[in-house]
């Protein structure tokens, strides 16, 4: 079999090396699965500004926001003026097969796009990022923590593993949410989630104050990027981000689903389709309550300057 091949117009290159240490797959592998779940995978990407998670033989994994130079000019790209580095970022949008392909072929194994569409906010998103490796099941109960909050405030979401160790929740929002609106609702959710089992759950931004507890991490808001559903990420075995119903949450582990595995389980569906809500708008109380709450990033930042001007007087 040829180490190289065309597909819709796309030359592929040295396909039969590996994909990166402990990946147990080549780079063949990974075009084949982006190839295969492409009809899943584009509705998701379309329209955002994409980064992605490259991996280079030899290197260490890196993302890529900026569009190389020499990238085919059909690509569809979109500039967007970044404040904090004060520059130009031109991202591309990842709309058909063949920039998907061309993706696969450039070894970009991570999918993340942007979570605004158009500068508008579709979905509110919390992750739940547990202590360790292996603990995927504290992840899961706290998962069930944020459906207990959702299913107080009237609000559905879907839920899929983040394809490392955590979860992520995802609750598609009436078109014409605010943006400030939304991160606030997403703090007020977090808040709430964590009211219901402190003990398990927690808000805490910065990592020492965590205690072994699952961090609910709600600062996803704006223009923050959430690696995508049925994307494949950069650690051993290959796993990816894949959609399970809350009633399986329990019964599944991230390793279940791989650049191997997860074809086979797709059949002819699209289970991230299914599983995801209608838009529903943003109750006013839940808004309200996360104008109140301090921005986690914000507050983490002015903690750590005076712990750190506490260290200095010691």
């Amino acid at each position: 079999m040829s180490a190289d091949e065309t597909r819709d117009g796309v030359k592929l290159t040295n396909l039969d090396g590996p994909l990166f240490d402990g990946a147990e797959a080549t780079k063949r592998d990974l075009v084949d699965y982006l190839d295969a779940v492409r009809d899943r995978i584009l509705p998701v990407l379309r329209d955002r500004a994409l980064s992605v998670i490259r991996v280079r033989p030899g290197q260490a994994p890196f993302m890529q926001k900026n569009l190389p130079a020499h990238a085919p000019s059909w690509i569809r790209r979109l500039p967007v003026w970044a404040e904090a580095s004060q520059r130009q970022v031109t991202y591309a949008l990842c709309d058909d097969r063949r920039t998907l392909l061309w993706f696969a072929n450039q070894r970009a194994v991570e999918y993340h796009p942007a979570l605004l569409r158009d500068g508008r906010a579709t979905h509110l998103v919390l992750d739940l990022d547990p202590p360790g490796d292996g603990a995927f099941d504290l992840a899961v109960r706290a998962a069930l923590l944020v459906r207990r909050a959702l299913d107080d405030a009237g609000l559905a979401g879907a839920v899929k593993t983040s394809g490392a160790k955590g979860v992520h929740v995802f609750v598609p929002v009436a078109e014409g949410t605010a943006i400030d609106d939304l991160a606030a609702a997403t703090r007020a959710l977090a808040a709430r989630a964590e009211r219901v089992d402190p003990a398990l759950a927690t808000t805490a931004f910065i990592r020492e104050d965590r205690q072994g507890k699952v961090f609910i991490d709600s600062t996803r808001a704006g223009g923050a990027t959430v690696v995508a559903a049925y994307s494949p990420r950069v650690r051993p075995g290959a796993p990816v981000s894949f959609p399970v119903a809350w009633e399986d949450l329990d019964r599944v582990s991230p390793a279940d689903f791989t650049l191997r595995t997860v074809p086979n389980l797709l059949g002819g569906g699209d289970p991230w389709a299914a599983l995801l809500p209608d838009p529903r708008p943003l109750p006013a109380d839940l808004v309200a309550e996360g104008h109140t709450i301090p921005v986690a990033r914000v507050q983490a930042m002015h903690e750590g300057k005076r712990r750190a001007r506490a260290r200095r007087a010691r």
